[in-house]
């Protein structure tokens, strides 16, 4: 499994590179066909908006069905990964009034700067357009804008083996997963929905913790943010799972394989969590992922760097049991500095940690109970 796992990079690092130079020789006859504009979710502040994308050729892929058998989702598995990406296309802009351009580079991606002219962009889901000058087909993106004076908190989650079963503690199971499975096949963890939905909720006038041991008010829906290893290709899946199983959608950050690759896991990860605490400085997170990989060290390491900021932090138990250790010591380490490590077998578990800090309420910890009973057929409250 080791001798596999030093592979697996190597692999991908190889597939990469033949892709790109092939992409490279090919882009210039590309240019002159059809684009498309893959849109990702924006994400930013009342002043600044960030929101990237990619230039593609067409790609044709059936909305997912429950009956699909798995070969046809390996085949759309392997049209995502075989993205035909296109450089130099000029892209333009418009959110609200402010206009924005930017030039897509060799791997296909963009990034549309928006910043406010004077008058600020609103707290909450707008819409943008973007367009390719001399095209006539607008595409359009969801953006997500946070004005950290109104939400309490804000949620960053993992994906894989947090939000959704991934099996990434098995290379083979997570392959065979990753590569036969849909948007609406694969299968989030018991109660997932449920807990993301508490505490992203906006309930009016309920307290909750906030800085120097004060509590202050709930004003607005809060922010959930995803991020996870797994390549832009797949952004329409993980989007589409989101939605299917009415879990909270919010900016998902991934990975572009061809250039992030080299960078470790690890590395990446607390490089996107660091960019969000700095856009947000008036905003304390709870950070929850799994005990599969490094979320632990990481969120620990977060939590060190900003000091007051991490609310709680809930780390999913799927490596049964051989990672406890492991996450114990760091949950002593982080109760010297004041954050609860909470090692959770389940959605209640940290549901129940939540309702505790006051985060979440006694009707929505029942509510999070609930639905894992359903989805394991086994009581979690005697009520």
């Amino acid at each position: 499994m080791s001798l596999l796992r030093s592979l697996v990079p190597l692999i991908e690092r190889a597939v990469m590179r033949a892709d790109r130079a092939l992409s490279r020789a090919l882009q210039p006859r590309r240019s002159r066909g059809l684009l498309s504009l893959l849109c990702y979710c924006g994400w930013g502040t009342p002043e600044r908006v960030e929101l990237t994308g990619r230039v593609v050729l067409p790609r044709t892929l059936q909305p997912a069905a429950n009956a699909d058998p798995r070969w046809r989702n390996f085949a759309n598995i392997v049209r995502r990964l075989l993205s035909r990406e296109i450089g130099g296309i000029e892209v333009h802009g418009t959110l609200g009034d402010v206009q924005a351009r930017a030039t897509s580079d060799a791997d296909g991606f963009f990034t549309l700067q928006f910043l406010s002219a004077g008058q600020p962009f609103s707290s909450g889901w707008h819409d943008a357009q973007l367009t390719i000058p001399g095209r006539e087909r607008t595409s359009h993106a969801r953006v997500q804008v946070v004005d950290d004076q109104v939400c309490t908190y804000g949620l960053i989650s993992d994906l894989d083996d947090t939000v959704i079963q991934a099996d990434v503690t098995s290379i083979g199971r997570m392959v065979f997963t990753a590569l036969t499975g849909n948007a609406r096949t694969r299968s989030p963890f018991p109660g997932v929905g449920s807990l993301y939905r508490a505490l992203s909720r906006h309930t009016p006038g309920e307290s909750v913790p906030g800085a120097a041991g004060q509590t202050v008010k709930r004003r607005g829906r809060n922010p959930v943010f995803y991020v996870s290893s797994s390549p832009w290709n797949f952004f329409d899946l993980l989007w589409q799972f989101l939605e299917y199983r009415r879990i909270p959608l919010g900016p998902l950050f991934l990975r572009n394989w061809g250039a992030d690759l080299m960078s470790g896991h690890s590395t990446y990860k607390h490089g996107v969590i660091e960019r969000i605490f700095n856009a947000y400085p008036g905003l304390r997170f709870v950070l929850v992922g799994d005990s599969g990989e490094h979320d632990p060290e990481i969120y620990a390491e977060v939590a060190h760097r900003f000091p007051g900021r991490v609310l709680g932090i809930y780390i999913r138990d799927v490596t049964d049991g051989k990672g406890d250790e492991r996450v114990m010591q760091l949950r002593e380490d982080m109760a010297r500095i004041g954050v609860d490590m909470v090692l959770a077998r389940d959605s209640f578990a940290a549901a129940a940690h939540a309702m505790a800090l006051g985060l979440i309420t006694p009707g929505e910890l029942r509510s999070v109970a609930q639905s894992v009973e359903r989805s394991l057929h086994l009581p979690i409250l005697p009520f």
